[in-house]
């Protein structure tokens, strides 16, 4: 079992700053690629970011040169760094995982989410 938890959610004016930490637990030998993707109301769920264990990076193009994704390898942890928030911005994001048990199965996991609202 693997399990994700994020946590830095909350509410803040249009232009600032918010920064979104992930967790990863459980039976993990290896995580591969960990990202956000977020879901607003009534909208599917979308790619914000992801960051393979090598570093490199993909972004939205609605979230490039605001957001920075980064990674802990040895804590197991994402992170999103986000700046210059705008009121689009606003949904829950939801952290994403996968990677090889200690068994050697494959594992695609999910947090909960941790809401974002953009508002003045």
């Amino acid at each position: 079992q693997v399990q994700l938890v994020e946590s830095g959610g909350g509410l803040v004016q249009p232009g600032g700053s918010l920064k979104l930490s992930c967790a990863a637990s459980g039976t993990i030998r290896r995580i591969n690629t960990m990202g956000w993707y977020r879901q607003a109301p009534g909208k599917q769920r979308e790619l914000v970011a992801t960051i393979t264990s090598g570093g490199s990076t993909n972004y939205a193009d609605s979230v490039q040169g605001r957001f920075t994704i980064s990674r802990d390898n040895a804590k197991k942890t994402v992170y999103l760094q986000m700046d210059s928030l705008k009121p689009e911005d606003t949904a829950v994001y939801h952290c994403y995982a996968d990677g090889y048990t200690t068994s050697w199965y494959q594992f695609t996991s999910w947090g909960q989410g941790t809401q974002v609202t953009v508002s003045s």
